[in-house]
C-alpha cells in the first residue's frame, strides 16, 4: 500500500470572508494535487476564520451539508485529493466547532464536533460535541478526526489508538505561549499511541489571539515528517503504512496495557 502524502495548509485565510477562504482553499488544493498529495488538511475554523465576534459566529455557521460544504466537495472532486476543513457548524440553533473530511469524489466521509473547548472564547461560543472517535477509511489508512485542545488530552488520543486510528487529523487555531504543544506534545502522542499525527494550524495575528504555526505531520516512530515555519506556507509528509506496520511490531505500548488498574481515571 503506497505512502498517503498529505498536504499541512498552514494559514489563516481571511477573517470573516467565506468566499475568500473558499478561493484560498481552492487554490491550495490545486497547488497540493500538483505535488502528489492524496489529502488536504487546512486548519481549525478556516471557512471563517477564529477570531469573530461572538453575534457574528451563528450568521456565518453553516449545516455540515450546507453550500461551503457543496463548494469543497466541488474542490475535491476537482482536484482529485480530500480535503479536511474546520468551520463553525450550526444544528437548528447550536452551533459546534467542526471539522469536515471531504473524499476525493466529493462525498462527504465524516463530520467531527470538538469536544474539549478552550477557554472563555469557544466555551461561550460553541456546545461541546459528545463523539470523541470519529473515523473513515482513506486509501487504506483508519483517518481520525479531532480538534486542536483535544489532542491535549491523553484518554482522547488513546481511544483513537485503541479504535484502530492510521492517521490523526488535527486542525488547530494553537495560540502563543503554548508553542510547546506542536513542537513536544504531539510527537509523543504519535509516539505513545502508534499513529500518524498531522497537526495543522493557524498563524499569525487575528484578534486578541497570536497563532504560532509549527504544523507538523508527527510519526509513530517518534519523529516530525515535515515541520512549517511561522509564517503562511504548505509542507507535505507521507503517512507510509509500511513503517506504521514496523513500527506497532517493535513498539509494546499498546500490547502491554494493563486495562484493569486504570478504572480510576473514569
Amino acid at each position: 500500500m503506497p505512502p498517503l502524502r498529505t498536504a499541512l495548509l498552514q494559514s489563516s485565510g481571511r477573517l470573516g470572508d467565506v468566499a475568500e477562504n473558499l478561493k484560498v482553499l481552492d487554490e491550495a488544493a490545486a497547488r497540493a494535487a500538483q505535488a502528489g498529495a492524496g489529502l488536504l488538511v487546512a486548519p481549525e475554523m478556516f471557512l471563517t476564520g477564529y477570531a469573530l465576534d461572538l453575534q457574528d459566529i451563528p450568521a456565518l455557521a453553516e449545516s455540515r451539508d450546507g453550500m461551503s460544504a457543496r463548494a469543497i466537495g466541488e474542490i475535491a472532486r476537482r482536484h482529485g485529493l480530500a480535503v479536511l476543513y474546520g468551520y463553525p457548524e450550526r444544528e437548528g440553533d447550536t452551533v459546534y466547532n467542526s471539522a469536515q473530511l471531504i473524499g476525493a469524489d466529493g462525498t462527504p466521509l465524516a463530520n467531527y464536533r470538538k469536544t474539549h473547548l478552550f477557554g472563555g472564547f469557544e466555551q461561550e461560543a460553541f456546545t461541546p460535541g459528545d463523539t470523541p472517535v470519529v473515523q473513515a477509511d482513506l486509501n487504506g489508512l483508519r483517518i481520525g478526526i479531532m480538534i486542536c485542545y483535544d489532542v491535549e488530552f491523553p484518554e482522547n488520543v488513546r481511544a483513537h489508538a485503541l479504535a484502530g486510528t492510521d492517521l490523526l487529523l488535527v486542525p488547530t487555531a494553537q495560540m502563543h505561549p503554548f508553542q510547546f504543544v506542536a513542537e513536544q506534545l504531539v510527537p509523543v502522542r504519535a509516539f505513545e499511541n502508534q499513529m500518524y499525527i498531522a497537526y495543522v494550524n493557524r498563524t499569525g495575528p487575528e484578534g486578541e489571539f497570536e497563532f504560532v504555526g509549527l504544523s507538523c505531520l508527527a510519526s509513530p516512530d517518534g519523529t516530525t515528517r515535515t515541520r512549517a515555519g511561522r509564517g503562511e506556507e504548505m509542507v507535505f509528509g507521507e503517512a507510509d503504512p509500511d513503517l506504521l506496520k514496523a513500527s506497532r511490531e517493535t513498539n509494546p505500548y499498546l500490547r502491554d496495557r494493563r486495562p484493569g488498574l486504570y478504572a480510576s481515571l473514569i
